[in-house]
């Protein structure tokens, strides 16, 4: 109504024989306007109007505001058989303008809705999804007869999911997202590897944390090991046992980094034979033969039975007695119940070739692996090491993982980052004003001691768990925002552990390096140098 007030005032009047304009009118005029437009933007989006957004392929389920967020779920269906459940959660009021996008652990199943409320608290904008099934991540048996389901497991579902909350974020704010994240561990690290390989326009910055990319492979390594600890009676290690391992790997190689603190900086410098924890004279603190056998295959790895090729890296050394570590996911206690042998069984058993009673003791390092590669790594499998249109699009990639991980080995993440590096050094992106290199959008910090995506020995906090301090020199994810934001890239991170001990984390591949001087405890006392 004011604007048409306005327009009549500016408009020649006819029937006068002057057209003079009220100047003050129109000013008290565009006052009001100026004040009803800030009122209007003052006003809070409209939640419930997202009850009636329409969307490709995908329908809203409901539409709430809940302490100042708008809540919203739906369910996409890019195929028949496809139901892939996604929420997402955008703040009312003080929105910060960006978009996050939260991976998820094991086989899915579920959306974990405790990461989104503490995201959107913070300002975000942020969305999970379940994967496509809700099973829960412990099997695969939704993947029985469902190949679609597998592909939305696989890589689809993480990318509609950040199609849909776009175009949500869009119809709410009538404006996209400043800048759009990814974050996540485990299996969230595949999806976050999947995300810049093959949708490399959908995030301007990934956090990749312990990234299980290697799928077919890694679940190949379980096998590798349930048949390594279950080949007999006598060849299993019981969990009581570990102690005494760590143990004798830390008195062979603690110092090995130029410090003694319980604590192996880089176990690919740890020479450890497993033989000298052979029983004899009535030792207690110590293994079996067919106990040292069992747990030198775990360390080595799987390898092909017929050509003897390495199929995946082993275990580090080191740390298979912290809390979180060996017992669950290697060893299970009770036995023939770890992690690994349900994620392992479940792969081969109902994703690979769906047999409910399918038996780990009949599977061949050769020919089923090839299978399981064509059948389901296809889908699975983030390993891709041509990351030419991420880095064109402006992409920035952090990767993190524990030495101590006892889910996804850490030498998984430097094969990745070696590929990676071979890759580039042999196909320059030819879009690039100069040559490619690494370090200018991608960076991989190894921590030394932490478990898996948390916990374990030393210093393993750093923003990746979501509570931490905002500096970016100690907060993983606001090093990602800085690199994206400002162009300033992570030369270290700052990690912290329990009693006041700090570390830097150093960009692979430099290492870890004690000054010589000063308090092992403080993070000053360390320096990022290149490996020997």
């Amino acid at each position: 109504l004011q604007l048409v007030a306005l327009h009549r005032l500016l408009l020649p009047r006819p029937h006068r024989a002057t057209n003079r304009i009220n100047i003050g009118s129109i000013m008290r005029l565009l006052s009001l306007l100026l004040v009803s437009i800030s009122l209007m933007r003052a006003q809070k989006p409209n939640c419930e109007s997202l009850a009636q957004a329409k969307l490709n392929r995908a329908s809203i389920a409901s539409a709430s505001e809940s302490n100042g967020v708008c809540v919203v779920a739906l369910v996409a269906r890019p195929t028949k058989d496809s139901e892939i459940n996604i929420e997402v959660r955008l703040p009312l009021a003080n929105w910060n303008g960006r978009y996050q996008q939260y991976g998820n652990g094991g086989w899915a199943g579920a959306i974990n809705t405790g990461t989104l409320k503490a995201a959107s608290k913070e300002g975000y904008v942020a969305a999970a999804t379940d994967d496509g099934h809700a099973r829960g991540a412990g099997d695969a048996a939704w993947a029985v007869g469902h190949p679609e389901k597998l592909i939305d497991f696989g890589h689809r579902a993480v990318h509609v999911t950040s199609v849909h909350a776009k175009a949500l974020i869009n119809a709410l704010y009538g404006k996209a997202p400043s800048k759009n994240y990814f974050l996540g561990c485990s299996d969230g690290g595949r999806e976050a590897l999947m995300e810049a390989q093959r949708y490399p326009e959908d995030f301007d910055g990934i956090l990749a944390g312990a990234p299980a990319n290697d799928w077919s492979h890694l679940f190949t390594g379980f096998i590798w090991n349930e048949q390594a600890l279950l080949k007999d009676e006598a060849s299993f290690i019981p969990a009581s046992k570990l102690p005494a391992i760590q143990k004798a790997v830390v008195a062979a190689c603690d110092s090995v980094d130029g410090v003694k603190d319980g604590l192996i900086e880089d176990p690919r410098q740890c020479r450890f034979d497993p033989n000298v924890l052979l029983c004899k004279d009535g030792a207690t603190e110590c293994l079996t033969k067919p106990q040292i056998e069992a747990l030198a295959k775990i360390y080595a790895g799987p390898k092909n039975s017929r050509t003897g090729k390495q199929i995946y890296p082993g275990f580090p050394p080191g740390t298979e007695a912290i809390a979180g570590g060996w017992a669950p996911w290697i060893i299970g206690n009770p036995r023939e119940k770890s992690l690994q042998f349900a994620f392992g069984n479940s792969y081969y058993g109902q994703a690979v070739f769906e047999k409910m009673d399918w038996n780990f003791r009949s599977f061949e390092f050769d020919a089923d692996i090839d299978y399981g590669d064509r059948k389901a790594g296809v889908h699975l499998n983030s390993a891709n090491p041509d990351l030419r249109s991420f880095r064109a699009n402006g992409g920035r990639l952090i990767q993190y993982h524990g030495w101590g991980d006892a889910a996804i080995p850490a030498l998984g993440s430097i094969q990745y980052y070696d590929a990676v590096s071979e890759f580039f050094g042999r196909f320059p992106d030819a879009r690039a004003a100069s040559p490619a290199k690494l370090a200018d959008f991608y960076r991989l910090f190894l921590v030394p001691g932490m478990g898996h995506c948390a916990g374990g020995l030393g210093a393993n906090q750093f923003g990746q768990s979501g509570s931490a301090p905002t500096d970016p020199e100690r907060n993983i994810v606001v090093a990602l925002e800085r690199w994206v934001e400002q162009g300033t890239a992570p030369d270290k991170i700052i990690a912290t552990g329990t009693g006041g001990l700090s570390r830097p984390l150093c960009p692979y591949p430099q290492v870890v390096r004690y000054n010589g001087t000063g308090n092992p405890n403080e993070a000053a006392s360390f320096s990022c140098a290149a490996a020997k």
